[in-house]
């Protein structure tokens, strides 16, 4: 397990002797409240001042038999893949895969054969394990639509009957605001019926309505800042946006686990761009000093500007952004700081209001706050919220903000009702109380794998629990075995994942009941013995259930 210094002060680099390894975490040894003996951890004890409470994740190391095996197994498939294409290329057997015509074969190539090599020959085995098309809404529960292949997961063919009520461990509906009861499925469906569905416009043009101005005051309160904008898509917030701040000569330092539309932003924008390890502060540093020192490449002029991007809550990790030592960092440096809250915001923090509350920040210090309204609130869409100099330069320069249509007004009020009920402004305490069930749900979610001997990784707070599968084999495996017994999942394989790291990804809702979770964790621990799923070799003991309250944010390692 990691644990942050929160209570010590010694230095990162003098913890032991040991250099730092994995996400620039030293490891050592430590004696946790929950573990009869020691164990290896990775303990992080730089800027332990910074942190006002205990900051624990977990990365047990891949167990060496299991990395040979995976490997292997890999290795096997890669062998059977070329001998296949080699059936297929003298029509032996039959290839269902996109090729050039062959009135087109002197032209270049459209399709590249050996790129999809890993489509045809690996994905295709598992392909099953995804598309699952449901038909509900992606609450607690499920229907799940039944479907079948006659020629190895090439093609697919509904058989008619419907899987009713299925455990629902996959969507990001952290807060369970994803519903078609209740105020937020009531509100959308009135503004339905008086502005209808779509707005046909631009905001720039005839698209922005008096809900679109009331919801961005909205987020602005939400979030602590001068002002905020909303988008009607969340990958777009990133991906058009982050061009609109960075350009030629600026130089963008990302977090190498970013997501997609952070990369593409960055690409886009024609910046430099450098890559520091994950949530490693001594290789973000280490970029910071060069880049001040060496300034551009060839002129040796300063950087236009410095931006860092990082996640709030890594979504294939699990792992939660050190945000006190980037702050640090950013401000000793005098560099920009872009935060991405999609899976943070509503799922950190006393009351919902992601990372930066997580750890008791001032929003001030975080120049750019985007998140998406796309998990904790159940819509679509995405934001930024920062200075109100910053919000207007963007409404005149963001690609996303002139050329997109604007938010749908169901969508919007689906964002307003529940971002009012997370707030309170509804005059109840239903938001808060999800946000603490969610809390509570997954500390104990997490707790109980660990203690049935599964390898998680992430923080213990957050509610992204990725579980490792490792071996290609059981990717399709667990996802098939799982649905067997009514419940969902998302299994992830490479290239998403490293090789050796293959994992099913858990996210848990304030919309599970403790019935439910206890349903789920006895299936994954069954199909875990199946499989032989339990690798932990620091497997925790069993543990006494307590109340979960605001006090546990505040708590420090006994």
């Amino acid at each position: 397990m990691t644990e942050s210094a929160g209570n010590k002060k010694e230095d990162c680099h003098a913890a032991n002797g040991v250099k730092p390894g994995r996400n620039g975490m030293v490891k050592n040894h430590h004696h946790h409240h929950q573990y009869q003996k020691q164990e290896k951890v990775y303990h992080a004890a730089c800027n332990g001042e910074l942190y006002s409470r205990p900051f624990i994740e977990s990365f047990e190391e891949t167990p060496m038999l299991v990395a040979v095996l995976t490997y292997m197994g890999y290795g096997i498939l890669t062998i059977f893949g070329y001998l296949r294409d080699f059936m297929r290329e003298w029509k032996i057997e039959k290839c269902h895969i996109a090729r050039e015509r062959e009135e087109q074969k002197d032209f270049v190539p459209l399709y590249q054969d050996f790129e999809n090599f890993y489509t045809r020959n690996l994905y295709m085995r598992i392909r099953d394990s995804w598309n699952r098309p449901i038909c509900g809404v992606p609450g607690a529960k499920f229907d799940l639509v039944e479907r079948s292949s006659k020629d190895y997961n090439w093609t697919f063919e509904y058989t008619g009957r419907v899987v009713k009520n299925v455990i629902n461990l996959g969507s990001y509906n952290y807060l369970g605001f994803a519903e078609n009861t209740g105020s937020c499925a009531t509100a959308a469906g009135d503004v339905t019926v008086k502005f209808g569905v779509g707005v046909a416009s631009t905001r720039q043009e005839m698209g922005n309505l008096d809900r679109h101005e009331e919801l961005e005051k909205l987020v602005a309160s939400f979030l602590g800042v001068e002002s905020a904008m909303a988008f009607a898509m969340g990958f777009a917030t990133n991906s058009m946006n982050i061009p609109a701040i960075a350009g030629k000569g600026c130089l963008i330092l990302s977090d190498e686990l970013n997501h997609a539309s952070l990369v593409l932003g960055a690409r886009l924008s024609g910046s430099t761009i450098r890559v520091f390890k994950h949530n490693n502060m001594q290789s973000l540093e280490k970029l910071l000093r060069d880049a001040i020192v060496h300034g551009q490449p060839r002129t040796h002029r300063p950087w236009k500007k410095i931006l860092i991007l990082v996640e709030g809550i890594y979504s294939m990790e699990g792992s939660i952004i050190r945000l006190p030592e980037v702050i640090a960092l950013k401000k000793k440096y005098k560099a920009y700081l872009y935060l991405d809250e999609a899976h943070s915001i509503g799922a950190l923090g006393p009351s919902g209001r992601g990372v930066v509350e997580y750890f008791g920040l001032d929003p001030k210090d975080v120049d750019i706050m985007m998140g998406t309204f796309t998990k904790s609130f159940g819509a679509s869409g995405g934001y930024i919220g920062g200075r109100k100099d910053l919000i207007d330069y963007l409404r005149t320069h963001s690609h996303s903000a002139i050329y997109a249509t604007s938010m749908s007004p169901p969508v919007l009020e689906q964002i307003i009702t529940s971002m009012k009920c997370i707030m309170g402004e509804d005059g109840m305490t239903i938001g808060r109380s999800r946000i603490q069930r969610l809390a509570e749900n997954t500390v104990y979610f997490r707790r109980r794998l660990r203690e049935m001997g599964f390898i998680i990784y992430g923080n213990n707070d957050s509610p992204v629990v990725p579980m490792m599968l490792y071996m290609p084999a059981k990717i399709g495996a667990f996802g098939r075995e799982m649905l067997k017994r009514n419940i969902g999942v998302v299994v992830v394989g490479f290239p998403a994942t490293p090789i050796i790291e293959s994992r099913a990804r858990f996210c848990i809702s304030a919309a599970h009941s403790k019935e439910m979770l206890d349903r789920a964790l006895d299936v994954i621990s069954e199909v875990g013995d199946l499989l032989q799923l339990k690798y932990s070799r620091h497997k925790a003991l069993p543990s006494l259930d307590r109340p979960f309250d605001e006090t546990t944010y505040e708590e420090n390692e006994e």
